[in-house]
């Protein structure tokens, strides 16, 4: 015979070309993870080994196999032997029988299955306690957007969940290792199960075989806005420190827009990747809405989150490669955002003409501000200091690692009445609360809050704060002198230069000081 074709556990019998085929099947196949279906004469959409070793034809050490190619079955009934549990299929287009194969020694099975992957210790026992914990160097969050339009029909939408299936198995899910979830994407998006529901790569596998095909338009956009606001809470299984990663299947093209869909992502800190098969053909680009849809959607136009695949057939070979995407944790460039990646110094006039009540209002700002932002230990961070002609750290970026500690603290800052040394406060902060993160991968940003004239020369300081790499917001109150606030702001300065003639226009200042931070933080990161 010719040389016997290596295949996976995985390689079903419509993955293989021709009418008779002499492969080999790799030892320790997971037989919890075949899917087969039939008894002697299987249905072409199950395990090629699976059915060899549910027919007898091979163990579980894997071995020679002649694949004959059928036509398809009314029915393929469900029986159990040799430890796997075929499963009832009805009509199927192709079919395929197995028979012990001739093995051409010189080839030696190379579709290592994902078990052997590892090297095994020969200890039993502890393998388990490996594969409940899963691949903890693989750490994801990751939603499956999967195509549930007409564009792809009931037989692609099956051929799509097996290759997401493939995925999810090689992935290496466990306690410890990445968690999935599915979203089916067609007229309105369906959350088909969260991160938190499985932990076990055979759960998954079985809530995947489950899902049915929903039909209508491919809304593509409007399913990757529903996941990127809706799948990742932390009561729905997201955790914290872990990047957030949506995989979206799209076969054809998208009935809506995907670039407000991108944006909102990349807001939320979730790297999207595409993968499209069967791209619109030149015929085909005319019922297009916008032809560089992928670019729109993705994390970053860098070419890494973007993959494609020609057809739905064959593509056990496209599993691994994604795979390495996916858990290629240093390449996740959207998972840090202005909210999650920044420390902000607040710079709190405490002179005497502020007076007890303004500086409530004051501290409500600086509250609202700060509540916008993910504080904890690896998140942002909030630090505050309170300046006269004195300055007092009221607390620096590593007292409180979270949002209801933070806002706490700024509740109980007591007011202290004096004089204005605005300049000497500016260099205090810099030296002493900036200085200790000066090295930490979050931007630094210095909002400064004053009423009135300062006595000394605030532009040096200031300037020598920019140079140190902190952006300064200068916020006015009152008297306090537009130039001033000019020659302590951040270039553009009128973007960074805020004023108010009432303690009570604070807070209409505080989306824009938001927005300011956000769109500094962006642009450093382009």
């Amino acid at each position: 015979s010719l040389a016997s074709t290596a295949i996976t556990c995985f390689t079903r019998g419509l993955d293989l070309r021709k009418g008779t085929e002499d492969v080999l099947c790799p030892a320790n196949c997971p037989l919890w993870q075949f899917y087969v279906f039939g008894d002697g004469v299987y249905a072409s959409l199950s395990s090629v080994c699976g059915a060899a070793i549910h027919s007898g034809v091979i163990t579980n050490a894997g071995g020679a196999v002649r694949v004959q190619t059928l036509p398809g079955q009314d029915s393929y009934p469900a029986v159990n032997a040799n430890g796997i549990q075929s499963q009832v299929l009805s009509r199927w287009a192709s079919s395929f029988s197995v028979t012990a194969g001739t093995k051409n020694t010189a080839l030696e099975a190379v579709g290592r299955s994902v078990s052997t992957a590892r090297p095994s210790t020969g200890k039993r026992p502890k393998k388990t306690l490996d594969k409940k914990a899963g691949n903890k160097d693989c750490k994801a969050d990751i939603a499956f957007l999967i195509d549930g339009s007409y564009n792809i029909g009931q037989r692609r939408f099956n051929l799509q969940k097996n290759f997401v299936g493939k995925v999810a198995v090689m992935l290496g899910i466990g306690t410890e290792g990445p968690h999935v979830g599915v979203v089916q994407a067609s007229e309105h998006p369906k959350i088909e199960f969260y991160l938190k529901n499985f932990t076990a790569a055979k759960e998954v596998l079985f809530a995947i075989k489950e899902l049915g095909f929903r039909g209508g338009n491919s809304n593509t956009g409007k399913a990757l806005k529903h996941t990127a606001q809706k799948f990742f809470s932390l009561e729905n299984g997201a955790r914290k420190g872990i990047p957030k990663i949506i995989v979206v299947f799209l076969d054809g093209w998208p009935s809506d827009d995907l670039e407000e869909a991108g944006i909102v992502a990349r807001e939320f800190g979730v790297n999207v990747f595409i993968v499209s098969v069967a791209k619109p053909t030149t015929e085909e680009l005319g019922m297009v809405q916008d032809i560089g849809f992928v670019d729109k959607a993705v994390c970053r136009n860098n070419g890494f989150f973007s993959y494609q695949m020609p057809t739905w057939f064959g593509t056990t070979k496209y599993v691994k490669p994604l795979v390495q995407k996916l858990c290629s944790h240093e390449q996740m460039l959207c998972s840090k955002t202005c909210y999650n990646s920044v420390n902000i110094g607040f710079l709190i006039d405490g002179s005497s003409s502020v007076g007890e009540s303004n500086f409530r209002l004051v501290l409500e700002f600086v509250s609202n501000v700060a509540k916008a932002f993910e504080i904890s230990d690896i998140g942002s961070k909030v630090a505050a200091v309170q300046f006269t002609y004195d300055q007092r750290t009221e607390f620096s970026f590593t007292d409180h690692a979270s949002k209801e500690k933070v806002l706490s603290a700024i509740r109980n800052i007591r007011y202290m009445s004096g004089g204005t040394a605005t300049g000497d406060a500016i260099s205090f902060t810099a030296r002493n609360v900036f200085g200790p993160v000066k090295d930490g991968p979050n931007k630094n940003f210095l909002v400064v809050l004053t009423d009135g004239q300062s006595y000394d020369d605030v532009r040096g300081p200031a300037a020598a704060a920019q140079k140190a790499g902190i952006t300064v917001f200068s916020v006015g109150v009152a008297w306090a002198p537009l130039d001033d606030l000019k020659d302590m702001a951040s270039e553009p300065r009128e973007s960074h230069t805020f004023f108010t003639r009432e303690f009570t226009g604070l807070e209409q200042m505080v989306p824009d000081i938001i927005r300011g931070i956000c769109k500094d933080f962006l642009d450093s990161k382009q």
